[in-house]
């Protein structure tokens, strides 16, 4: 049961680590088209429907992943927002003649704090969809999961 819950936790903060990290910036080889939030999203929703075939999800089933998706997705999105933010930040204090340790270490820590926030929030969702799935849902799942980690 652990390892069930293990690997959908696993999948769920793989999948917001790469929409936080490349999907909103220009990652996966989509240069020019990074900064297109509704892309992602329609990128995501189609992977999530992809295994939601695969485990052949009912409609109820289906409503409350594409909710903890939605809600996943709208996080990764909050936290993508600060992005730019911390980077002229940095970029700030590097082009200074004496960078403020302490400020880059506090702007680090704040976004460290949002990055772990988010895959808490992860975890959650995984958690949700494991709940939502019955357990030959999971198990077909986990076999899909397992395979793509070889």
């Amino acid at each position: 049961m652990k390892r069930i819950i293990g690997a959908i936790a696993a999948l769920g903060v793989l999948a917001v680590g790469v929409v936080a990290l490349t999907g909103f910036h220009g990652g996966c080889g989509w240069r020019g088209h990074g900064h297109d939030p509704a892309r992602m999203s329609a990128f995501v929703t189609d992977r999530v429907d992809d295994l939601l075939d695969h485990v052949d999800a009912s409609p109820e089933q289906r409503t409350r992943i594409h909710a903890v998706k939605d809600r996943m997705l709208a996080a990764a999105t909050e936290l993508h927002a600060g992005q730019d933010e911390a980077h002229q930040a940095l970029l700030a204090e590097w082009k200074a003649d004496a960078p403020d340790r302490a400020r880059l270490h506090a702007l680090v820590d704040a976004r460290a704090d949002a990055f772990r926030k988010l895959a808490h929030e992860a975890v959650d969702a995984g958690v949700e969809v494991h709940d939502a799935l019955t357990p030959a849902q999971r198990e077909k799942l986990t076999r899909k999961i397992e395979r793509l980690h070889r």
